[in-house]
């Protein structure tokens, strides 16, 4: 099934939709089409690939909930201790302090980091294990709105120019 990619009215994604509701929404005039797949889906309409929301899109203000998909996404799906880029299912969590030494389970306590340096650090906070965070964890004010866990080939190269987030190798 194609799929058509969202943006609000800045051009940031917002969503990814069937093609048949992406239409709905053109219907309605409540998009504008960007790209088009090239195939028809009726005379002299084509498969929209990208679409653009007429009107903006209200984003929630409420604070930014814990979740490893969230520290996932705070820390770019990098290890805080030596910068290396994995796929998800190859970071963990890692308490800055360890909740063996009173270390809470917190946004401004808890990285991403690879098994390896997991492992180096153990017990210890980065301090006593003479290692380095890339950058201190903080509570994030916002989280990307739509933060969709894609694969490169998953992608289609008509959104190709208005594709912003970041892709798993």
């Amino acid at each position: 099934m194609q799929r058509t990619l969202v943006l609000d009215s800045s051009y940031l994604p917002v969503n990814v939709v069937s093609w048949q509701r992406a239409m709905g929404y053109i219907a309605r005039e409540r998009a504008s089409v960007l790209e088009e797949y090239g195939t028809p889906v009726h005379e002299g309409i084509q498969m929209p690939a990208v679409v653009r929301l007429n009107n903006s899109v209200h984003r929630s203000k409420q604070r930014v909930k814990f979740s490893r998909a969230n520290v996932l996404a705070r820390d770019h799906g990098r290890c805080q201790y030596c910068g290396t880029r994995l796929p998800s299912g190859e970071l963990t969590y890692d308490h800055v302090v360890p909740r063996a030494q009173g270390g809470k389970t917190v946004w401004e306590n808890i990285v991403m980091s690879c098994v390896p340096c997991n492992a180096a650090k153990a017990n210890r906070t980065p301090v006593q294990a003479d290692m380095r965070l890339i950058r201190e964890p903080v509570r994030p004010s916002w989280i990307p709105a739509y933060n969709p866990r894609l694969r490169l080939h998953d992608v289609p190269p008509e959104w190709a120019d208005y594709w912003t987030v970041e892709l798993e190798p």
